[in-house]
């Protein structure tokens, strides 16, 4: 009787984990019914299946990634290039990823690896080698996620991003580039000195200019002043010569005296008769 009930007792154990399943937030579950898919949306949780008739398997949620090695590619020159990619992807449709792939995660990484390659193989062909490894490498690399990403999706995957780790240059290839980017950059160094040397031109012709307007005004501006301070200085002696012409030649008379006679090293012969020793010859005392 004890056995019976231990073999009761296994059987019902049995039975019920075979009847019972745990889906896990992470993953995708199918349910099978000899071998048929019948349901695949399951939410996380406990969930029932018929024991030794339905079985159910399990596919991650998560992203997953493929790291390509060293693939080789040509432009549209026929040159070569490596390129070392990655791709980050999930599984979108359980049930098209299964009919699609059998559920082998292999199968479907080496199946979305080639869609990606030969969208990045199409892009390529349409650039050269410097269109690929400078500016235009992100509009190649949108190019062709979006070419890649509706053949994935007929596998039930949807493709979230490919980046471009490296991209070499092969041996025949990297001097050819090198010589083109040289070249490239002298030609735009050139064209920046020509030109900073037209502008240097303009400056400095801009400079003489004005500095020819600024003289000239200058110069203007002083001849009138010039010739402003000679009237009044004129206005001044002629109002000056009127008011006392005694003085007024007496004054003239000291300072021709002192310009003439009071330097250094000057010998003057004159007539001690004449007009120009008038005031220093004997005068009366003022009173």
């Amino acid at each position: 009787m004890k056995n019976i009930l231990i073999f009761v007792v296994v059987i019902a154990f049995v039975v019920i984990s075979n009847s019972v399943f745990i889906v896990d937030e992470r993953e995708h579950a199918l349910k099978f019914r000899f071998g048929e898919v019948i349901k695949s949306d399951y939410e996380p949780g406990i969930h029932f299946k018929v024991p030794f008739v339905n079985n159910v398997q399990k596919y991650s949620k998560q992203l997953l990634t493929i790291n390509n090695p060293q693939e080789l590619f040509l432009t549209q020159e026929k040159k070569n290039l490596y390129v070392d990619f990655f791709i980050k992807w999930k599984i979108a449709d359980t049930q098209e990823y299964y009919r699609s792939t059998g559920g082998d995660e292999l199968v479907a990484a080496q199946r979305l690896l080639e869609t990606v390659k030969d969208g990045i193989r199409s892009e390529f062909a349409k650039r050269t080698v410097i269109e690929v490894v400078s500016k235009e490498r992100r509009e190649v690399m949108a190019g062709m996620l979006s070419a890649a990403t509706m053949n994935a999706e007929n596998l039930g995957i949807e493709l979230i991003d490919v980046r471009v780790k490296k991209i070499e240059l092969s041996g025949e290839v990297s001097e050819s580039v090198y010589n083109r980017m040289r070249q490239e950059r002298a030609r735009f160094a050139s064209e920046l000195r020509a030109e900073g040397s037209e502008s240097a031109t303009i400056i400095r012709a801009e400079a003489a200019r004005e500095r020819t307007v600024l003289l000239a005004n200058a110069y203007r501006d002083s001849e009138k002043i010039r010739g402003s301070g000679d009237a009044t200085a004129a206005n001044i002696y002629s109002t000056a010569f009127n008011a006392d012409k005694e003085f007024y030649s007496f004054h003239r008379s000291i300072e021709a005296y002192k310009n003439s006679i009071g330097t250094n090293n000057d010998v003057l012969i004159l007539d001690g008769k004449g007009d120009f020793f008038k005031y220093l010859k004997d005068q009366e005392p003022i009173k």
